[in-house]
């Protein structure tokens, strides 16, 4: 059996219904704390005469605030309110970070978005969830997939029509929008429609949002796998070409949570397809033109990855201080001295490293470093079909040369 330590700190999640939705060990818990910290909202949801313990606002930014908050009432017991599950996009995270999970004793209230799979007969497990609370509006563009149920959670009252605008702008406009306002309350209600004509403004602060994802038959499509179509990219010519651009990936093998360093970012293609392939992974392009690296961002945004980091110089000198990559891709610059040497410093034992390029002197000192580490040395040729005269006939792009290497212990 499990205990809770003394010194634990309560996370107590609590819904729409307040007060009278939490079971009995809650209520216990929140009425002997000396200290209740949560948003406004919740801390007005909990009866001053059941519950008479300090209250405390979460202060705006929050996350800096939690140590110094929490260090501030050590010696006390302590209670924060969670909305909801507190461990599903909710503070639970934030305080296990802080002073680590075996510190915290977490009672879970139904998540608003186990309330919204209940009221539509969604089954939860087969439902991607997007969180748009404290996050860009372009994060939800990498999760649009035709025939794809998406649940939203909000930002607040206008997050629905600014949801709304973002379908239309990418092709969904025949999306199915539902909004669930108030889960668990005697307020709770839904409100119906589609994206073409959202005609629901205001909605409640408080509102999940449901999609029935519908993708118009002339929009862009774009895959779950690397390898987009080059015209899904705002580009001025430098951009690692779709076939390519799929090989390259398939020998970078991004995985759940790793960074990679996108060197010569160019338009940006190769971090943000990385970041693509999982929610979780994260990328670094580096780019020393400043128009490019604007383009980059862009680029990063509009195919659902605003999450992707910029930095506006040349390597090797752009990488110092830069976290340590599981993986570094080369797709300009191979050529500047030290270039290739810092990257091959910099990763980890068991990390990936991928240089392209199509000049012979790349080529060369790409067949040099394949002689003394190893990996594989492959020349990618790629020919497309084009009209000659009534006729059709190849063209055949350049080719290129790609190394492609993982890091052992030996000789590292």
């Amino acid at each position: 059996m499990s205990t809770v330590p003394p010194a634990a700190i309560s996370v107590v999640g609590i819904g729409a219904d307040g007060w009278d939705g939490l079971p009995e060990n809650a209520r216990r818990t929140l009425r002997d704390a000396e200290v209740l910290i949560g948003g406004p909202r919740q801390l007005d949801l909990l009866p001053v005469a059941e519950c008479p313990g300090e209250r405390i606002a979460w202060p705006s930014p929050l996350r800096p605030a939690v140590p110094g908050l929490l260090a501030a009432h050590a010696g006390r017991s302590v209670a924060v309110l969670a909305s909801g599950d507190p461990t599903f996009y909710g503070i639970g995270r934030t305080l296990a970070e802080t002073v680590g999970a075996d510190r915290l004793h977490v009672l879970p209230h139904p998540s608003s978005a186990s309330y919204a799979c209940a009221r539509l007969g969604w089954p939860l497990e087969a439902v991607e969830t997007v969180s748009l609370v404290a996050r860009p509006l372009a994060a939800l563009s990498a999760a649009l997939h035709d025939g794809r149920r998406l649940l939203v959670l909000s930002e607040g009252a206008d997050t629905p029509g600014a949801v709304a605008a973002l379908l239309r702008e990418k092709g969904f406009g025949g999306t199915r929008m539902r909004v669930l306002e108030q889960l668990g309350s005697a307020r709770e209600r839904i409100v119906d429609g589609t994206a073409d004509t959202w005609p629901h403004e205001p909605v409640d602060p408080l509102n999940v949002i449901a999609l029935d994802c519908v993708r118009s038959p002339d929009a862009l499509r774009l895959g779950a796998v690397p390898g987009l179509p080059d015209e899904a990219y705002e580009s001025d010519g430098q951009l690692t070409k779709r076939y390519v651009r799929a090989a390259t990936l398939a020998a970078l093998a991004p995985a759940p949570g790793e960074l990679l360093w996108d060197i010569g970012g160019g338009s940006g293609s190769i971090g943000i397809e990385w970041m693509r392939a999982h929610r979780s992974c994260r990328a670094v392009a580096v780019e020393k033109d400043p128009v490019r690296a604007e383009r980059i961002t862009r680029n990063a945004s509009a195919l659902g990855v605003p999450a992707l980091r910029v930095v506006t110089a040349a390597a090797p000198d752009g990488l110092a201080g830069l976290p340590t990559p599981d993986a570094v891709f080369i797709g300009g610059g191979l050529t500047a001295p030290g270039l290739l040497d810092a990257c091959w410093e910099a990763l980890p034992v068991g990390g990936r490293l991928v240089a392209n390029t199509v000049t012979m002197e790349s080529e060369a000192l790409l067949a040099e470093r394949y002689r003394e580490y190893g990996g594989e040395l492959v020349r990618l040729a790629v020919a497309q079909a084009v009209p000659v005269g009534g006729f059709t006939g190849w063209r055949q792009a350049m080719p290129v040369t790609q190394w492609s290497v993982t890091k052992s212990g030996v000789g590292a």
